[in-house]
């Protein structure tokens, strides 16, 4: 009988000698790797058909195991046939040894014929089983050795092809090997090893090598492999009752190796399902309960990897986790929020799974439960964002799995209506996510108006007081699982489609359904009271959603539109008008909001038929603001540059799909209409010729303003796409200007802008064979039948469509100028008009209508305003075409002869200077056209003319007070003409500021400030001098005048069109303006500022602070906008820098306050280890003002600030010169209160001698007045008391100190009394003076 074989440590063990008992090892090992091949092929394939043709316990024989050890050890130098044989070999034996183990019991009885005894046989299988294993482990540990060398050789090798060095298939072998070792733990074991005494030798060797291998990552991807691995530590675990030492090993991997994470919650829950015994599991959640929060929080890798491996488990055993839930409970009070996360996610989990199909205690299940939830609510308040962010993200996911009740419901969404304001982005994210999902899955319908709730919940509470007995003895609980069978399977989720089909809405509502049982009635009314409560949760959302749509988080906008697209769906109030919000976003400089807002756009209007999306359009339009058409025309002309808009019919089939659909049942047609909404947006596009069709009133109960608003869509398609106009010219103009202009006035104006739009060609056709056009524009402009708002509007445009149209539009519009003024200053005469003086003028318009002259001035302004521009793009056309006559000039056959005779002509015009001749004369003769436009030089120029009219009248003040809207025309009319003209507007510049200052309509202010910032643009030297006076616009006590200064400064500015001068402070007052537009517009300057080559701002911040100091600001102000602007500075260099300049201002100010003004400035700074330095060195410069204690405070906040991150050589720095600044504080607090009392001394001193002065001068009049002894004591002793009451403290300290001297004679007669008196007073002053 052989000796047992004991597992050694590792495979080259066995070659030492045992202390102790006998046991199996090698005793004549041979050298494999020293043997040629062929002697190595004989040598490997003997031993293989050695364990082939002998019996299974051979591999006792000391011979058999040698020549086994020894090819084991040397296993990487054997060839891959070689090692495929002798793998063989051993897997086959063990398989076959396997079965006969169970013979074992079978064979227990003995038998006469068996020669062997049983516990031999015992013995032999056992070490059998032992050596079959540890030779096979050992093969794989060899193999996955040389695997991980030969990868990390391959990686070296830079991309050199070279054949795999195994050519056999050692996956499928490992597999193989590693079930196999399953199947023999698997097995009963205990005739070999004895009931539950199975080997602890044989059991920590094979799960060693199965931890082994878990570690690494490309043993994991093989299925066979680790499911081998996993049955093995389930079977060690579980049946061989290992837990202890197996739930070590697996935490131990889970802490190190995130990659067995899943891996191993799959072994554990695949345990507990094999054997029907959990307690590796529970053993494992309650080691991680047990451990210490404050590890967890040390470890962020591991409490992640843990924290996944108990999501992972909780999806697998959910019932299992939910009974020792308990244990990990304490672990939301850690500070790992790792841990935390995964615990909510747990919960989640266990909520959505854990309390399905259990038998038991219904009460205790639903208390677990609810206790569950009652944690998930109260951690969405965690002080962690991701922990906030992960609670709500389990809340969808319950959502979505239907496992939140309506009992719960409303209070989820309540939490996370609160969460859309949370500081954290990513929690606002998922909280608006959250609400989708609501929405989505929401178990009340699909429409959430809070009207069709109320009327449906009155309804039904009314059939409830009916039906309900008059004096029950017992209410019947409502039962929420009744719910289902009332609300008709709205539990399911709602369609994915953010379109609601328009025939949908007129449908019944179908909660609406007759119900006779008191309890469903019950139910019902419950139901609908919670959903009343849930539409007006999200209806009071829309305020927050806005404010959202301008975050400046792109995932807040994305999922805000996404949640409003949503509400739109279900009916929310106060959703479409939120949408509205979100165009004009489509100028945002990040694509993805972009991308968002353009999908949005086109999913709410152009997914439907041709005229619902039409009638869409047209409606947007009509309401919409300047803004906000702005943002649509941008949306309309890029839909159109990408086809997804077009004039003509790209895809025919669509309106036919609708035709026919008229024929299909009410299924089909469902049908139908989910394909048509689910189609690609390619599949989909809008044709414009159904806005034609409302354009042409070609659709019945058509409204002008209908027309209007569909031509206005048609321009901004235009915009892209000229030609879109080209196929209605005559009906633009015909309605635009015919009798349905007189209903909607703004008809006429859309239409002046649809003739702009217009092409080329067009244009050409529309001069060539409509005349009546220019009839059109011109009455528009002279005639008074449009209302005064929107004439302005309407003439604006019709005058730019004249300049655009018309061939020689300056006799056009001289034509225009000469009819306005003949109809305004009928009354008057030509002359009377510029040569008369004041007192004429002011008698001659006081009997003209301020409305007429005010639209006059309108029109003179802006024809010559058009005019410039007209003047200034022909001289492009004509600079355009001499290049092109340059360029086009006739070319040789050879090009480069032609090139060198090109080139040498232009040198000898440059050298003559024949190009630059051209150039001058064309630039002359556009100056002489601009000048001519104002100037009066000339008799028939009547723009001319008028500009000494207009600076007379805005000059006359008095009148122009009388009509506000009269001067806002006439300041406007002037601006505009100053800016054609530079002399004109020097002349006219001190009455412009004046008005822009003193005049009583914002509106007037308004329009000077705009106009100076076109003035300084078109003139800066001119305005130069005046630029504190445009700064002084931000002081105006009107918050319209305030924005629009910050606007045209923060233009000016930026664009590098004035310098930043000394005045910018005034700017940075704004930022603390009581108008949160104003303080927003001031903040984005200074942020645009600072991006600005090396930060402008800080040069100007000593600058800023230094007037700042002057202006007496409320301190709380002044900070903010030191903290604002001093946040802009990152550079480490200029911060230093401030240090110097900072400290320096301390040495010529004298003044309390700014000493804490800088100081305040210095705590605002971060700091480096040089700016430190920099700081301790400046000492003496604000030494004088540490005496003050908030000054004193403010260095200590530095100090403070500069310990956190300072390094120990720093710090030791720091605290010497912190006590260094205590130390001083001190001494200039002593200082100060030695001063203080030394001249308190001084006054009492003064007082005193003022007091014996003032006894003399009664005591030497008392002489001269009658001996009435009453009349000489009482005046005496009333001045005392005046001159006691006016003395400080301590004067009465010494006056009652004196009082007993002055007793000590009373006794004494006549004037001696007096003299004795004066004596003793004058001897107490004498001692105070010592």
């Amino acid at each position: 009988m052989a000796p047992p074989f004991v597992f050694p440590p590792s495979l080259r063990d066995l070659e030492r000698d045992a202390d102790d008992e006998p046991s199996l090892r090698p005793l004549n090992p041979v050298a494999v790797a020293t043997l040629r091949a062929a002697d190595l092929e004989e040598f490997v394939k003997g031993a293989s058909f050695d364990l082939s043709d002998k019996e299974l316990f051979c591999i006792e024989e000391q011979e058999v195991f040698d020549v086994i050890y020894s090819i084991v050890r040397d296993f990487k130098s054997l060839p891959p046939g070689l090692k495929f044989n002798l793998v063989e070999a051993l897997r086959s034996n063990l398989s076959v040894l396997l079965p006969n183990i169970d013979s074992l019991s079978r064979a227990s009885m003995p038998s006469p014929s068996d020669a062997t005894p049983i516990s031999d046989r015992i013995a032999s299988h056992r070490n059998a089983l032992k050596i079959y294993s540890f030779f096979l482990l050992s093969i794989v540990l060899t193999e996955e050795s040389a695997a991980e060398s030969c990868t990390g050789a391959k990686v070296t090798a830079h991309g050199r092809k070279k054949n795999p060095v195994y050519t056999w298939n050692w996956e499928a072998q490992r597999g193989r090997i590693m079930n196999l070792i399953s199947n023999s733990l698997e097995a009963d074991l205990s005739l070999l090893f004895g009931p539950g005494a199975t080997d602890e030798q044989y059991l920590s060797f094979i799960s060693k090598c199965t931890f082994v291998l878990y570690e690494n990552q490309n043993v994991l991807k093989d299925e066979a492999t680790r499911n081998g691995l996993c049955r093995i530590i389930g079977a060690i675990a579980t049946k061989h009752q290992r837990i202890s030492q197996i739930s070590a090993s697996v935490l131990h991997l889970i802490h190190k190796f995130d990659f067995t994470v899943a891996h191993l919650a799959e072994t554990v829950a695949s345990a507990e399902k094999k054997f029907g015994d959990g307690s590796l599991a529970i053993s494992l959640i309650r080691e991680i309960g047990r451990t210490d929060p404050k590890d967890y929080a040390r470890d962020s890798a591991g409490a992640d990897n843990v924290g996944r491996f108990l999501v992972e488990l909780a999806e697998r055993l959910p019932k299992l986790m939910s009974t020792n839930i308990g244990v990990l409970v304490p672990h939301f009070g850690g500070d790992s929020y790792k841990i935390r996360n995964a615990l909510v996610g747990v919960l989640g989990k266990l909520v959505a799974k854990a309390f399905k199909d259990v038998e038991g205690d219904n009460n205790a299940r639903l208390r677990s439960k609810q206790a569950m939830l009652e944690i998930l609510i109260e951690r969405c308040r965690d002080v962690s964002a991701y922990t906030r962010s992960r609670v709500l993200q389990v809340w969808a996911e319950l959502c979505e799995e239907n496992s939140i009740s309506i009992g719960h419901w409303n209070e989820v969404a309540s939490v996370a209506s609160g969460r859309l304001e949370d500081k954290s982005a990513i929690v606002r994210k998922s909280a608006l996510q959250l609400l989708i999902t609501m929405l989505q899955h929401n178990p009340f319908g699909p429409q959430l108006r809070i009207a069709t709730f109320e009327g449906t919940l009155e309804k039904y509470k009314e059939r409830l007081q009916g039906m309900e007995p008059p004096n029950p003895d017992e209410d019947e609980p409502v039962n929420d699982s009744s719910l289902g069978e009332v609300l008709m399977g709205q539990n399911d989720s709602v369609s994915d489609s953010c379109v609601a089909d328009s025939q949908d809405q007129n449908d019944p509502d179908p909660t609406i359904v007759e119900i006779t049982n008191l309890e469903q009635i019950r139910a019902l009314v419950a139901s609908l009271e919670a959903g009343l409560r849930f539409s007006k949760c999200i209806t009071s959302l829309m305020p927050t959603l806005v404010q959202l749509l301008a975050s400046s988080s792109a995932t807040d906008v994305e999922n805000t539109i996404l949640l409003l697209m949503r509400c739109r769906q279900f009916q929310i109030e106060g959703s479409e008008a939120a949408l509205r919000k979100m165009l004009p976003l489509v100028f945002s400089q990040d694509k993805s909001i972009y991308e968002a807002v353009e999908s949005a756009f086109i999913t709410i209007y152009t997914r439907k038929s041709p005229t619902e999306t039409a009638k869409s359009l047209l409606n947007l339009a009509i309401d919409c603001s300047i803004g906000d058409l702005a943002a649509l025309e941008s949306l309309v002309s890029s839909l159109v540059s990408k086809a997804e808009i077009s004039s003509s019919m790209v895809n025919s089939s669509f309106p036919l799909q609708f035709a026919f659909a008229t024929t299909l049942n009410a299924t089909t047609l469902f049908q139908l209409k989910r394909l048509l909404i689910n189609l690609p947006p390619s599949s989909l596009h809008f044709d414009v010729s159904a806005l034609w069709d409302y354009f042409c009133f070609n659709i019945d109960g058509v409204k002008p303003v209908q027309s209007r608003g569909a031509l206005s869509i048609l321009c901004m398609a235009a915009k892209s796409s000229p030609s879109i106009l080209g196929t209605h010219l005559q009906d633009i103009v015909d309605i635009g200007f015919g009798r349905w202009a007189k209903e909607d006035p703004l008809l006429a104006r859309t239409a002046c802008l649809a003739l702009q739009r217009l092409s080329d060609e067009d244009k050409s056709r529309l001069i060539n064979t409509n005349n009546r056009v220019f009839a059109a524009l011109q009455g528009l402009t002279t005639s008074f039948s449009l209302p005064e708002k929107i004439w302005y509007g309407a003439a604006d445009k019709a005058i730019s469509t004249i300049y655009t149209l018309h061939p020689a539009p300056e006799i056009f519009a001289s034509e225009i100028i000469k009819k306005s003024l003949s109809s305004v200053f009928s009354v008057l005469g030509t002359e009377d008009v510029s040569n008369g003086d004041e007192t004429q003028n002011h008698t001659s318009l006081s009997s003209l209508r301020p409305s007429k002259l005010g639209r006059f001035l309108f029109l003179i302004s802006h024809i010559a305003l058009n005019h410039l521009v007209y003047i200034e793009t022909s001289v492009r056309k004509i600079q355009k075409q001499k290049r092109k006559n340059e360029n086009s000039q006739p070319t040789t056959e050879d090009p480069q002869l032609d090139a060198a005779k090109r080139s040498e002509a232009q040198g000898i015009n440059a050298e003559l200077g024949l190009g630059a001749t051209i150039d001058i004369a064309i630039e002359s003769l556009a100056e002489r056209a601009e000048k001519e436009i104002v100037c009066c030089s000339s008799e028939k120029n009547l723009i001319g003319h008028c500009g000494p009219f207009l600076s007379k009248l805005c000059r006359n003040l008095a009148l122009l007070q009388k009509f506000p809207e009269l001067q806002a025309s006439a300041m406007l009319a002037l601006c505009r003409l100053m800016i054609i003209d530079a002399e004109f507007c020097e002349a006219n510049l001190q009455i412009l500021f004046t008005v822009a200052e003193s005049a009583p309509s914002d509106i007037v202010r308004s329009n000077c400030t705009i106009a100076l910032g076109d003035l300084v643009v078109r003139f800066p030297n001119l305005l130069e001098p005046w630029t504190e006076y445009i700064y002084a616009r931000l002081r105006d006590p009107s918050a319209s005048v305030r924005k629009n200064a910050v606007l045209v400064i923060s233009h000016l500015i930026l664009n590098d069109m004035m310098k930043v001068k000394g005045f910018i402070n005034e700017m940075a007052v704004r930022i603390e303006d009581q108008d949160d537009r104003i303080s927003s517009l001031a903040k984005l300057f200074f942020h645009e500022l600072s991006k600005k080559g090396s930060n402008p701002i800080y040069n100007l911040l000593p600058d800023i602070l230094g007037r700042l100091c002057n202006q007496h600001l409320n301190e709380e102000t002044f900070c903010n906008i030191m903290q604002f602007l001093i946040s802009s500075i990152k550079k480490d260099k200029q911060m230093e820098a401030l240090v110097d300049k900072l400290c320096n201002r301390f040495a010529g100010v004298n003044d309390v306050r700014q000493w804490e003004y800088i100081s305040y400035c210095l705590s605002q700074l971060t700091f480096t280890e040089k700016g430190m330095k920099k700081l301790i060195d400046n000492f003496k410069m604000f030494e004088h003002g540490l005496s003050e204690d908030s000054v004193m405070n403010h260095f200590r906040t530095v100090v403070s600030k500069c310990k956190k991150f300072a390094k120990p050589e720093l710090k030791v720095c720091i605290e010497e010169f912190e006590d260094k600044l205590s130390k001083v504080h001190q001494e200039k607090k002593e200082q100060e209160a030695t001063t203080k009392n030394a001249e308190a001394h001084r006054q009492r001193v003064g007082s005193l001698d003022e007091f014996l002065a003032s006894k003399e001068v009664a005591h030497s009049s008392g002489h001269s007045v009658e001996e009435e002894t009453s009349e000489v004591v009482d005046p005496s002793m009333d001045n005392s008391t005046e001159n006691k009451e006016n003395m400080p403290e301590c004067s009465d300290n010494i006056s009652t100190e004196n009082s007993p001297e002055s007793t000590t004679f009373p006794e004494s007669e006549g004037g001696g009394e007096e003299i004795q008196s004066t004596q003793t007073v004058r001897k107490g002053g004498l001692w105070f003076l010592l």
